[in-house]
């Protein structure tokens, strides 16, 4: 039952996959772990140059899964209200007027906010807020957000005058933050056959949202042996300078480490991997192959690590062989 069960979860999301593949070029990787993501029931950061196709790959996945997709291009101006949606007055029968509920771009599966450090913190806060609690609160009522409910935001490395960074502790609720590379050459040359010679071709559904929740539930079936829960722990724990075990570099240069998110992270990482290779056992190496996308994000710097423009990823890599050689030597 469990054999079947994993093959069907493989064979998804190879069918997932090849959709989005139809549409966007390249970014393996990427559309790997955006994927992984939505049946993870977390959020994505996607950090990348404009014109990398990040709003066609997130509207492809949709497609594919016949959910709601919206997408909100947040500005300096952006109220919550037009985010969440707000009460209006409306005349329910002559003379008598009562409010209504009007709800907002939020109300959707798979939301898209693009360029979200553009926001000012007061529109930030009120969308994770709901990326944490899945509700909203307007008036003192609380409505549902759709299940599934996915966020993916995007963040312009480049241009970052007039932007309002996002503070650590929001930043820490996003699963993943993935960079998206610039095409290669012939990545380049495929993008500009397909979108100047021809229509645009359009994901086609291939699973339901019923999946989804059957999905995710497996994902958490998987077993996790002591060996590898300990590397993710280790791996968390190395990414503080006070832990003893720490790699130098990150003594020297980190401020703050991963939270626990971070670890829990790893683990369900390790899972989701473990199903997409048809194995339904999690193992060290599923650990350490999602390491930097987990991570990334919930590194901290500190002033001599921002001086030296010292790389998360780097830190990371560091850390991870750090504790691959410290678990060897005690076993």
């Amino acid at each position: 039952m469990i054999e079947q069960k994993t093959e069907q979860f493989r064979k998804t999301f190879s069918d997932i996959k090849n959709q989005i593949a139809q549409v966007i070029v390249g970014l393996d990787e990427i559309v790997d772990a955006v994927t992984g993501a939505l049946f993870l029931g977390g959020h994505v950061l996607l950090e990348g140059v404009p014109g990398l196709g990040k709003t066609l790959l997130v509207k492809s996945l949709a497609d594919s899964l016949n959910l709601s997709f919206s997408r909100i291009q947040f500005t300096p101006d952006l109220m919550p209200a037009d985010i969440l949606g707000t009460n209006l007055i409306i005349e329910n029968m002559p003379g008598q007027k009562a409010f209504q509920f009007q709800k907002g771009p939020i109300f959707t599966n798979i939301l898209l906010a693009d360029e979200i450090n553009r926001a000012t913190p007061k529109t930030q806060s009120a969308l994770l807020e709901a990326m944490q609690e899945r509700t909203v609160t307007v008036a003192g009522h609380q409505n549902a957000l759709a299940d599934p409910f996915y966020v993916l935001a995007t963040q312009n490395p480049i241009e970052m005058e007039g932007t309002y960074p996002l503070p650590e502790a929001q930043l820490d609720r996003f699963l993943y933050k993935l960079i998206v590379p610039f095409p290669d050459e012939e990545q380049l040359l495929k993008i500009v056959h397909r979108t100047t010679t021809e229509a645009l071709a359009r994901a086609q559904a291939v699973a339901e949202r019923d999946r989804i929740r059957e999905f995710s539930q497996l994902i958490l079936q998987v077993p996790v042996a002591e060996n590898v829960a300990r590397m993710a722990g280790r791996i968390t724990m190395q990414t503080h300078p006070e832990f003893d075990g720490s790699p130098e570099n990150v003594r020297r240069f980190v401020r703050y480490g991963s939270s626990p998110r971070g670890a829990q992270a790893l683990i369900l990482s390790a899972k989701l991997r473990a199903l997409q290779q048809g194995r339904f056992n999690a193992a060290v190496d599923d650990v350490i192959g999602a390491a930097h996308i987990c991570l990334r994000h919930r590194i901290i710097l500190n002033i001599e690590g921002q001086a030296e423009n010292v790389s998360a990823d780097q830190l990371i890599g560091d850390v991870v062989t750090s504790a691959q050689a410290q678990l060897r030597s005690r076993s």
